[in-house]
């Protein structure tokens, strides 16, 4: 199993357009040693030609135009993606899809609520039916495995998680269980596996079988504190408030991914204010010494042969 990072930043992106904030700040001024990050997404493939769009980032294009796998130069029209599949219905999740739209139709795998969000508060669903046939939506049911046509010996597993909906969907606050799910991706030839989940509120009974099962976790990293946007004075939202388990709480990911016996433990959709992203920062060296790796767009990990990055 291949699996390439074409976004590895929370919502907004880093350095954020409109933050200043020190790690924003210092990117843009040469004083932190990091790089810059597009909003999180991931592709996945089962031979390295064929892959599929987990989460449609708005960078998308961007993404596209940065990954010569994903680009066909052999079709007038066309690129490497067959599917895609969404966690959730956040923005920075699912917006992308408007980029694609040049071409559809497109085959795309939700959850039923996720669907219900992205026909109503935001309508994508709809807004691209005038495109070409739209998107044709391949409902999701959770812990039931299913494989999508262009990568066959991939096999996804839904997993419900505690996190939240969006701030524009009606279950604010008040998420059902398909609202969230992590992906759990096994290549049924070579029986690699990896759990991909961008978004992660609380880590409860079920979940924790699976985050033991898998050979590489690729997993929340959006906040090193709880109260990080208020400390740093750029907003009042807390992590648990947008459903994300903060790095280094008593009981924060960084406890937990010290419990479990992944070969590889990766942190992705990582907010512009976390302080991992300072490559010189004591939490990046924590993180270091933990075996807990940070991702960064462009990031190719093989499940495969056991290679680490390219």
């Amino acid at each position: 199993m291949l699996i390439k990072v074409l976004g590895s930043a929370a919502g907004g992106g880093f350095p954020q357009w409109n933050c200043n904030c020190h790690n924003c700040q210092g990117l843009r001024q040469g004083t932190l040693k990091s790089t810059a990050r597009t909003q999180s997404s991931i592709a996945v493939s089962d031979n390295g030609k064929e892959w599929v769009l987990c989460n449609a980032s708005p960078d998308i294009s961007h993404q596209i135009a940065a990954t010569p796998e994903l680009r066909t130069p052999d079709v007038l029209r066309g690129t490497a993606i067959g599917s895609i599949i969404l966690t959730d219905s956040q923005i920075d999740h699912c917006a992308g899809l408007l980029n694609l739209r040049e071409g559809c139709p497109h085959q795309v795998w939700c959850t039923p609520e996720v669907h219900a969000d992205l026909t109503s508060g935001f309508p994508i669903f709809t807004m691209l039916s005038h495109w070409n046939g739209g998107l044709t939506h391949h409902p999701i049911a959770p812990l039931e495995p299913f494989t999508v046509a262009v990568c066959p010996a991939l096999r996804f597993t839904a997993l419900p998680i505690l996190s939240n909906a969006p701030p524009y969907s009606p279950y604010r606050g008040n998420p059902l269980p398909g609202h969230n799910i992590a992906l759990f991706i096994e290549n049924i030839e070579s029986g690699k596996s990896l759990l991909y989940a961008p978004g992660l509120g609380e880590p409860d009974d079920a979940l924790l079988g699976w985050l033991h099962k898998a050979d590489c976790l690729l997993i929340d990293g959006t906040l090193w504190q709880d109260n990080e946007l208020a400390n740093i004075g750029v907003g009042r939202n807390t992590g648990k408030d947008m459903g994300h388990l903060a790095l280094a709480e008593e009981q924060g990911l960084v406890k937990l991914l010290s419990t479990l016996p992944a070969e590889r433990k990766i942190l992705i959709h990582i907010n512009n204010t976390n302080p991992i992203l300072d490559e010189d920062s004591a939490e990046r060296h924590a993180l270091t010494r933990e075996g807990i790796e940070v991702s960064w767009d462009g990031m190719t990990i093989n499940l495969q042969d056991n290679h680490h990055v390219s």
